[in-house]
């Protein structure tokens, strides 16, 4: 088989990275596109996944739809160069390559069809398959829904094992408690008119947490000067062993909230999309491991921050948590490999009987 995978964000570099390996290692013909984005190729460097640069990464409106454009044509010489027979990711462009060059794709998608409507517009129908968590409100005929979210791809147990020379590296002693700040670009197409964490919030958070150990903050966008020295400086490959061992992390974040969940690492953020996504909406509601807040509900966010801080075992209970939450999950990478090799079948099978998913525990 000849795959393209398309990534346009660091967490589709972790998302996929497993599959890529897995499927190399069946002798299998991996194509890797990206856009100029200096976080990505940095993954994918580490993780020595070679990748084609398709060119640069437009954040304006007429940019990405003109930049679009491009894309669609640079995918369809990479497709017919490469003799691709199947496309995944979780990219318009993935979707595209589906209308124009009749390359069946899978498109992996794990946000509610409220929150991503132009997605859901332009990608969903010209897909073969849309493959999501099963908490996610989906009306798409085309979806095929699993016991899992993206991030247990890279952070399941059969996946993922902690490595406490991070906390070395970053300069901590072993059970030294630290604080993760997560602070958001919000340049996503679905991230318009977003509000997150506000300066002065940032500032009482640090101001707080700093009386009960380190505080690191990592984000993608260029951080206020005040807060230079916070940035975590550490390889980006570690940063989920860095996340695991943490006392708490808090930000305006999805994904990292979502991974801090996975993790059994108390989460907290503060954004626009609080009540509006499936998946975290299941992590906090079902598995209490998350808690979010809406900017305007900061207050409410501080009590409960100081409210976990004094629970005498939270690092057991949060481990609990995680446990039960593990138990009704599939490994998805596992069911990812298994769903493209045997893929238009695997989507028959799905259809027909969705219980299959469980024998990939």
């Amino acid at each position: 088989m000849n795959l393209l995978i398309d990534i346009t964000h660091p967490a589709h570099v972790h998302l996929t990275k497993n599959v890529h390996s897995l499927l190399t290692d069946k002798r299998h013909q991996i194509i890797v596109t990206t856009k100029d984005i200096p976080s990505v190729i940095s993954l994918l460097e580490l993780y020595h996944i070679p990748y084609i640069n398709i060119g640069k990464k437009n954040d304006s409106l007429l940019g990405k739809t003109f930049g679009q454009l491009k894309n669609n044509f640079q995918l369809m010489r990479i497709y017919k160069k490469h003799k691709i027979n199947l496309a995944f990711g979780s990219t318009l462009t993935i979707a595209q390559l589906t209308k124009l060059g009749k390359v069946p794709s899978i498109i992996l998608d794990d946000d509610d069809d409220e929150a991503e409507p132009l997605f859901v517009k332009y990608a969903h129908p010209a897909t073969g398959t849309v493959l999501s968590p099963d908490c996610v409100v989906r009306k798409s005929p085309k979806a095929i829904k699993y016991a899992g979210y993206h991030e247990l791809a890279y952070l399941h147990p059969n996946r993922f094992q902690p490595d406490p020379n991070v906390l070395k590296v970053a300069g901590l002693l072993p059970d030294e408690p630290y604080f993760i700040l997560r602070f958001n670009a919000f340049k996503a197409h679905h991230d318009v008119g977003i509000q997150g964490l506000s300066t002065e919030n940032k500032r009482r958070l640090i101001a707080m947490l700093e009386r009960k150990g380190k505080v690191f903050i990592t984000t993608e966008r260029n951080i206020e000067e005040e807060f230079k020295k916070y940035q975590l400086q550490i390889s980006p490959d570690k940063i989920h062993s860095f996340i695991y061992f943490a006392t708490m992390l808090i930000g305006d974040s999805q994904t990292m909230t979502s991974e801090a969940a996975v993790l059994g690492t108390p989460a907290i953020r503060c954004n626009s999309f609080v009540g509006r996504l499936s998946t975290l909406e299941e992590e906090e509601h079902k598995y209490h491991l998350v808690f979010g807040f809406l900017p305007e509900q900061s207050e409410a966010m501080f009590e409960k921050i100081e409210e976990l801080l004094s629970i005498p075992n939270l690092e057991e209970e949060w481990q609990h948590r995680r446990q039960r939450m593990l138990q009704d999950k599939i490994d998805v990478t596992a069911f990812f490999v298994w769903f493209i090799e045997n893929y238009p079948d695997s989507a028959k099978i799905m259809k027909e009987n969705p219980d299959y998913q469980y024998n990939f525990k």
